[in-house]
């Protein structure tokens, strides 16, 4: 194999352009491993780590990083990188992208949102200059000091406006998706997360079952700690009750501190409010609380005089032939995640039946061990930054979770490999054909996986699902039943 670094000085993209450059080279014929990164410290670093020698460049270049069968694979890889980056360069001028906020204000007056996608150490300013200029934000940057992110929320809340994030990779104004976002009809029930796919797995269902959505507000997922106290969740909820669009409002996060979430759901007046925080064992008085995600659905639609869902359906073979296929020896699971919040979802409800799993984003002790150990079960949120640093997220590059599919169908301790296959728009084109055949090609474990998503997404939710159980998964209705489903599947292996 060939590698092969091209620098291209002076020239900023984010993230959004870097994942599309990436995507592009993937494709090129012979390519085995490809990214485009901005030559930060850290990413050059990471590139080192690959196997590549990059030349001295500073975070303001661009560069392309390849590795492929020969030195012909590798520049087709780089033309092809660049042409989903900057667009054709021949046949006539190209239009110039505004630098800065000020000239595409010039260009755009009427514009409403900002989305900033700039490295974390420059979000914080950029933001600042948006909500100055009377903007709502979806802060899409990581890596924003806490400091930074306290002072942005009390500017948004002194504007008048919403700073959503930082980290904020899910959002829906008024029937436009930005960031990670799903195709969803236009209904009465207004979402306020602090989890990216925790926002997409409820608005999917809803939808799904024929509900619609008013807006999606994502807050980042620090924002119900107790160090930022809520601030810019309180404010999304008293903006949605004072929408006439929505009847309904419901609240996603991770455990949350327990004063600020009191202080946030009473913000939500005379609308009925469902807070589904994953994990969280108490209740509220005068507040619908559910611990998963699924939960949080169904008290949503039983409070709007809607059916109670029917989340027991499954695709692909049954658990009794699942678990006659299965060695004595396979008795644990390993999840595979692009989603940190259905990661975490699935550690709770793994911990509940099957005992502490480790994870590398623990949320609870009762269900988390410190380190893991032979013979245990693990759940990895691959979003996470150690499996990030210079390549694609996984919900943009499935290619990400091959490697460690094809390691989990070797462990003989593994009885389920657990996935989420995450659509709409921003995710990759084809996930559930991208992993199908390594699925097919296991030998060992059963695949349960999860299709986040819905019919209108450009993947079609059908379609991804169909894919999946054709390569022999069992394909569940929502996450929640996924990781029941695994644990199910490793206790009876280990009762038989």
């Amino acid at each position: 194999m060939k590698t092969a670094v091209r620098v291209l000085r002076d020239t900023y993209l984010d993230s959004v352009l870097q994942l599309l450059g990436a995507r592009a080279m993937h494709k090129a014929e012979g390519v085995e491993w490809a990214t485009v990164v901005m030559a930060t410290a850290a990413n050059l670093e990471a590139l080192r780590h690959e196997g590549f020698d990059p030349p001295e460049a500073g975070p303001y270049d661009l560069i392309l990083a390849v590795r492929a069968a020969d030195d012909a694979g590798a520049v087709t890889a780089f033309a092809e990188g660049e042409r989903a980056m900057f667009g054709a360069r021949e046949g006539g001028p190209v239009e110039q992208r505004p630098r800065s906020l000020e000239e595409a204000l010039r260009r755009q007056p009427g514009s409403t949102v900002a989305v900033i996608s700039v490295p974390g150490d420059y979000a914080a300013l950029e933001a600042h200059k948006a909500l100055s200029h009377g903007l709502d934000v979806l802060l899409f940057s990581d890596n924003v000091s806490l400091a930074d992110e306290i002072a942005l929320k009390d500017h948004a809340v002194r504007q008048g406006r919403l700073l959503m994030g930082p980290g904020a990779g899910t959002a829906m104004l008024a029937g436009v998706g930005l960031g990670f976002a799903n195709v969803v009809r236009p209904g009465p029930v207004g979402i306020v997360a602090a989890a990216g796919t925790g926002a997409q797995e409820v608005m999917s269902l809803l939808d799904r079952e024929g509900v619609g959505l008013s807006h999606v507000i994502g807050v980042g997922g620090r924002d119900l700690t107790r160090a930022v106290g809520g601030r810019m969740a309180e404010r999304a909820v008293e903006a949605l009750d004072d929408d006439p669009a929505t009847e309904l409002i419901l609240l996603v996060s991770k455990p949350p501190d327990e004063e600020v979430a009191r202080r946030v759901v009473a913000a939500a007046g005379d609308t009925p409010l469902v807070a589904a925080l994953v994990g969280l064992e108490r209740t509220m008085p005068g507040v619908h609380v559910t611990d998963t995600l699924e939960g949080g659905v169904v008290k949503a639609l039983e409070l709007l005089g809607r059916p109670a869902p029917d989340f027991d359906r499954r695709h692909g073979p049954s658990l009794e032939e699942v678990i006659a296929c299965l060695a004595p020896t396979r008795t644990t699971v390993r999840g595979l995640f692009s989603g940190g919040t259905l990661c975490s979802e699935a550690l709770v409800l793994l911990g509940r039946t099957l005992g502490p799993v480790w994870s590398n984003v623990p949320i609870d002790p009762r269900y988390g061990l410190p380190a893991p150990s032979p013979g245990s079960s693990i759940c990895l949120d691959l979003g996470e930054e150690e499996y990030t640093r210079g390549r694609p997220h996984p919900m943009i590059d499935p290619e990400a979770r091959v490697k460690l599919l094809r390691e989990a169908g070797q462990d003989a301790d593994v009885a389920v490999v657990l996935l989420d296959v995450v659509l709409g728009h921003g995710s990759h084109p084809d996930p559930a054909g991208i992993l199908a055949p390594e699925i097919s090609s296991l030998d060992g474990p059963q695949v349960v996986a999860y299709v986040l998503g819905t019919e209108r997404d450009p993947q079609g939710y059908r379609e991804q699902v169909s894919v999946l159980a054709e390569a022999g998964c069992v394909v569940t209705e929502t996450a929640a039943r996924a990781a029941l489903t695994a644990a199910a599947i490793a206790t009876r292996r280990a009762a038989s």
